[in-house]
């Protein structure tokens, strides 16, 4: 361990009493204690929020101000991934730095084992102030917090629930205001000037049926944005997997819940809900409108039911489509608007309140999300849109504003980069690799060259099959299993859209045996194997998920 880390991992009396030999060593005691000043962190993670909706990536869509300037003013990673693209999972890696497998919070259905410890707790027992406000979706309430609010599971859009550490609770408004105002509260009210902190400031947003804020239905409602341009992919080229999932905008979205018809104009229609469950979930939404909330809605929403009906009788699939599209974008980058407005108070109150220069901040999202790319909504598979995520971190004390790297990082890697940065060693079970040497421009202290991915939940909600996969910035190599038993390979820098299956091609035969090569070294590396896979299967069935 060098002399730094020696000094950064002491004790706050250590801290000061290494701070008084180096005054008394000539070096002034404003710089000695700004050298070994902990750095606070604030982690902003939004919820499916697609890298392609942050003008830092793209402004095609959308433009995010305040998010950009997290890139302008730190650095812009463009090739960060997940490790297993969906939400809860994500999240248990995060706090964990281990793969699923490993965490054993493989999907949505499977409780988190409390027993892990996350890098908060480590952070909390070596000093820091810790608080968690927004939506964590495990069903299990934090351990290593001083204080928090969380959403119950997926939380609401309007009039939010809260879990608490004194309690639950229901505050009226919409809840990206709401979680950003809490968290602004404890920044301003409870923080201790003393400690570094960490804060974990996590949205809802831009989480399916995507209720926008008041404030934006007008603006939003009347735009008509892009189509992507594999919208109408018929997915000639690919597997089985791509052809099975159900996530398809014009056959699985829907017309109530994402698109906002009301039920009773879509039954008039004669377009049959899946089951009811749109009907029902937009009925539940709606009901938690106050009056003077529902008033607003249907000023703007009610026009757009009635254009609607105009319309339908004479739409075919493709005019559907495109119509559903719209409508989709038109919600889901509202919500985004307010996230990004929310994003902008809490660095103004870190740049007014002289917070800057010492604290880390981070913005990504727990995935990334189709966006209509291959006709889809949702997340799940390896592909870019989905194992692709956005992340930004400014941090003016090490950082070089304007940064860029493209070098492959994973959620995988948050935890120990925090522990890094904080002075504490982290523990030999985490499996990620501090992001320290490229936040600090150090690249050629960076080695990894691929990346592991492990999909489970499947059968399931969309139905995207099991996999797994490497990863490097110019193939990606994955194997569909479970029902089927199938390979899919892909020229990431000849094609982009990922629209080919090169597997059988015999120009690609090298690298075939190259990174299946790479691909078992990595699944020994990170203790997966044939044998989980079959203990997870039959975890899955044993627990009547699987309905054979």
């Amino acid at each position: 361990m060098s002399d730094t880390m020696k000094i950064h991992s002491l004790s706050r009396a250590g801290i000061m009493a290494s701070t008084g030999i180096l005054c008394s060593l000539a070096v002034s005691c404003t710089e000695a204690e700004k050298q070994n000043e902990r750095p606070n962190i604030v982690f902003i993670m939004s919820d499916d929020h697609a890298y392609q909706a942050i003008s830092a990536y793209s402004n095609k869509l959308i433009e995010t101000p305040n998010i950009d300037r997290l890139a302008r003013e730190g650095m812009l990673f463009t090739n960060a991934c997940v490790t297993n693209s969906i939400c809860a999972p994500s999240r248990a890696t995060i706090l964990t730095g281990k793969h699923a497998h490993i965490h054993g919070k493989i999907d949505n259905n499977f409780p988190f084992d409390t027993t892990n410890i996350t890098f908060p707790q480590i952070l909390h027992e070596q000093g820091y102030q810790t608080a968690m406000f927004g939506k964590l979706h495990f069903g299990n309430n934090p351990k290593g917090f001083d204080e928090f609010k969380i959403l119950p599971g997926q939380g609401d859009y309007y009039n939010p629930e809260f879990i608490t550490d004194k309690g639950d609770t229901t505050i009226q408004g919409y809840v990206t205001d709401i979680i950003t105002d809490l968290t602004l509260d404890w920044l301003e009210n409870r923080r201790r000037e003393e400690d570094p902190f960490i804060l974990f400031y996590l949205h809802k947003a831009p989480h399916r049926e995507w209720f926008p804020a008041p404030r934006h239905y007008k603006e939003f409602t009347g735009r008509t944005f892009p189509e992507p341009e594999t919208l109408f992919d018929d997915y000639e080229g690919r597997g089985t997997a791509a052809r099975e999932a159900e996530m398809n905008l014009l056959k699985h979205m829907h017309i109530s819940s994402d698109n906002k018809i009301y039920p009773e104009v879509a039954k008039d229609l004669g377009m049959n809900e899946m089951s009811e469950w749109g009907f029902n979930v937009f009925n539940r939404k709606y009901d938690r409108f106050t009056e003077a909330q529902r008033e607003q809605w249907d000023a703007v929403y009610g026009p757009v039911n009635e254009e609607f009906k105009e319309m339908y009788p004479n739409m075919n699939d493709s005019a559907l489509m495109r119509w559903k599209y719209q409508r989709y974008m038109q919600d889901y980058l509202a919500c985004i608007a307010a996230v990004d407005e929310n994003v902008g108070r809490v660095l103004d109150y870190l740049d007014e309140k002289g917070l800057r220069e010492n604290t880390i901040v981070v913005y990504t999202s727990d995935q990334g999300f189709y966006l209509g790319e291959h006709g889809w909504f949702d997340k799940r598979f390896i592909y870019d849109e989905s194992f692709k995520t956005p992340l930004l971190i400014r941090w003016p004390e090490k950082i070089k504003p304007g940064s860029v790297t493209d070098e492959m990082v994973q959620n995988l890697d948050f935890a120990q980069t925090f522990l890094e940065a904080a002075g504490i060693e982290a523990p030999d079970d985490m499996q990620g690799e501090s992001l320290m040497p490229l936040l600090e421009g150090n690249y050629e202290e960076w080695d990894r060259d691929a990346v592991y991915y492990h999909y489970y939940e499947y059968p399931g909600f969309h139905m995207v099959k099991r996999h797994y996969g490497v990863v490097t910035k110019d193939y990606k190599l994955a194997h569909f299993y479970y029902d089927i038993d199938e390979w899919e390979l892909y020229d990431r820098k000849n094609d982009p859209l990922e629209l080919n299956n090169v597997y059988d091609d015999p120009a690609y035969e090298e690298v075939v045996i190259e990174l299946k090569a790479k691909l078992q070294e990595l699944r020994e590396k990170y203790k997966d194997s044939k044998e989980l896979d079959q203990y997870y299967i039959r975890k899955y069935k044993d627990s009547g998920l699987i309905k054979e």
